[in-house]
């Protein structure tokens, strides 16, 4: 048997020996080596399309190895250099920047009280956007009058101040503590239902109060859970700055597509979750339709998996809790719903503070304790502070705790309801244009509306020409406007050029080449949304 067995070896290695003969023996002994490091090339390649499926899907994984690779061609290259040269020239020419009469080094001598002259010759070169603009300005009246001279004048008398240094300006740290908590009077702080322990901190705007937010619910869920990996997952309505929190905090984000109404698709949404979940979102409302997504549903998902929520009201804060006392079916948002862990509100806009002022909510201590940066190991002290900035002007949390104090119970009733007429005289006076529709069912001020029969681009554009400012929005296709108080007297007005706008692009759909409408239709045509992010960022480079 062990005979057989040798003899049976033996030939083997002397058939191998005889196939192999024909090879070079260098080849022989490289063959293996070859052969291992190819293997390992195709299964990095195969990890790395495993990620990007991952992140984008298979067919934008394939999208982007493609496009990558077509941008190794040379010629290629060059073309989609100069493609985006051109893309981002035209989105230049747009805004008129002007650099090239900027100052670009001191005076040699101070201007002194001459600078109020200067102040006042560029600042009256700004668009005329009194009533003309998609929100930006929240205060209705004049800028030299009424409203918006008393918060000028609070600002003014505490620009100098800064809430780092409580022991200096207690009455800043006073002003912020009251702002605070009358905001959280207005969602639920003291409801036996909210647990009683609501609290927060100003910011600078909405984007660092849900800045702040994330990274209290990404440390929050670190020590609750252990979560290492953090995920988060919003849908496709919510506000960019969730992006901006991923990029910065390191967290993996899902963005999920709404529903058929345009909210947050709450089943969609639970696909996404796992182990690494640490919070979800929802917006009351969302930007871009105005529609307020399903929050109890939401809450109650984000319970039974012990995570986090957080509400984006920071466009609807303070509309949405005077829209229900005036009797506007407005459903829970607020910290009454159980599972509503963290809230963001902005002062800035219906709150009609001054620019520059928000409110972050959380439901308890535990929670808002992962805001906060403690460093004990500093040459210069103990440090601790509770927002991303360390100083922080002391005049805007003057000028939001004046707003509030000014405007008071009644005038927020007052002005949401003008405003929430004068949505409802929009919503009406555009379902009378054949050529357009509204999106979804708009809950408050927000109005989006788009067309099966023109390109509402170019509707945009005529606007523009018109005065008007609006914002475009993509998926669908649409534009929206933001009603304040500087609409309330404007809605015929504006309703008169959106009609005469529709008859001009209907008249002539081949006309307006020069304006925004060829950009967003492209960018929307364009599967790789890499190429459309390397656009912005150019165009963002070339104006900051």
């Amino acid at each position: 048997m062990e005979k057989a067995v040798g003899e049976w070896i033996c030939g083997l290695r002397a058939s191998a020996n005889g196939a192999l003969r024909q090879y070079e023996p260098v080849i022989l002994v490289i063959f293996p080596f070859v052969a291992s490091l190819l293997s390992l090339v195709v299964g990095r390649l195969i990890h790395l399309f495993l990620q990007l499926a991952q992140d984008n899907g298979f067919k934008g994984a394939f999208l982007i190895i493609l496009m990558n690779n077509i941008r190794l061609i040379p010629g290629l290259r060059g073309y989609i250099e100069r493609e985006k040269g051109k893309v981002v020239g035209k989105l230049q020419s747009s805004v008129k920047s002007g650099r090239e009469n900027w100052q670009t080094e001191l005076p040699r001598a101070g201007l002194g009280i001459g600078v109020i002259e200067r102040l006042k010759f560029e600042k009256s070169k700004d668009v005329q956007w009194q009533g003309r603009c998609s929100g930006t300005v929240y205060i209705g009246g004049s800028e030299s009058e009424g409203h918006f001279s008393l918060i000028n004048e609070a600002y003014s008398m505490f620009a100098h101040t800064n809430p780092l240094h409580l022991s200096i300006f207690p009455s800043i740290a006073r002003f912020e503590g009251e702002v605070v908590a009358m905001t959280a009077s207005m969602f639920g702080s003291r409801e036996k239902a909210s647990g009683g322990q609501v609290c927060g901190n100003m910011s600078s705007g909405g984007t660092e109060s849900i800045l702040l937010a994330v990274k209290s619910s990404r440390d929050y869920m670190k020590v609750k859970k252990g979560i290492m990996k953090p995920e988060m997952i919003i849908p496709e309505s919510a506000h960019s700055a969730y992006d901006k929190a991923a990029q910065y905090l390191k967290i993996k984000l899902w963005r999920v597509p709404v529903n058929e109404d345009f909210q947050a698709d709450v089943k969609a949404i639970q696909r996404y979750l796992n182990k690494n979940t640490v919070m979800i979102v929802g917006s009351a409302p969302g930007f871009p339709h105005g529609i307020i997504d399903p929050i109890e549903e939401l809450a109650d998902l984000a319970l039974r998996w012990g995570i986090c929520f957080h509400v984006d009201l920071c466009l609807g804060g303070f509309v949405l809790p005077f829209a229900r006392k005036l009797g506007y079916p407005i459903p829970p948002f607020d910290f009454t719903v159980q599972g509503v862990t963290s809230i963001s509100v902005d002062i800035h806009k219906y709150g009609l503070g001054p620019k520059g002022t928000s409110v972050v909510l959380y439901r308890n201590h535990e929670i808002r304790k992962q805001q906060f940066v403690a460093v004990t190991e500093w040459s210069g002290g103990l440090y601790v502070s509770p927002t991303v900035a360390g100083s922080r002007p002391g005049g805007l949390i003057a000028g939001a705790w004046a707003a509030m104090m000014t405007v008071g119970e009644e005038g927020y009733l007052e002005a949401v309801r003008k405003v929430m007429e004068v949505s409802k005289t929009i919503q009406q006076g555009i379902k009378q244009i054949p050529e357009l529709f509204i999106v979804g069912r708009p809950d408050m001020t927000v109005i989006a509306f788009g067309s099966d029969k023109l390109d509402i681009f170019k509707v945009n554009d005529v606007l523009s020409t018109q005065g008007w400012h609006l914002n475009a929005l993509q998926r669908p296709n649409s534009i929206h406007i933001c009603l304040t108080l500087q609409h309330t007297l404007i809605a015929e007005d504006f309703l008169k050029d959106l009609k005469k706008a529709v008859t001009t692009v209907q008249e002539n759909p081949s006309a307006f080449e020069d304006g925004m409408a060829p950009i967003y239709g492209a960018a929307a045509k364009m599967p790789d949304r890499g190429m459309v992010q390397d656009l912005l960022i150019e165009y963002m480079d070339n104006t900051c």
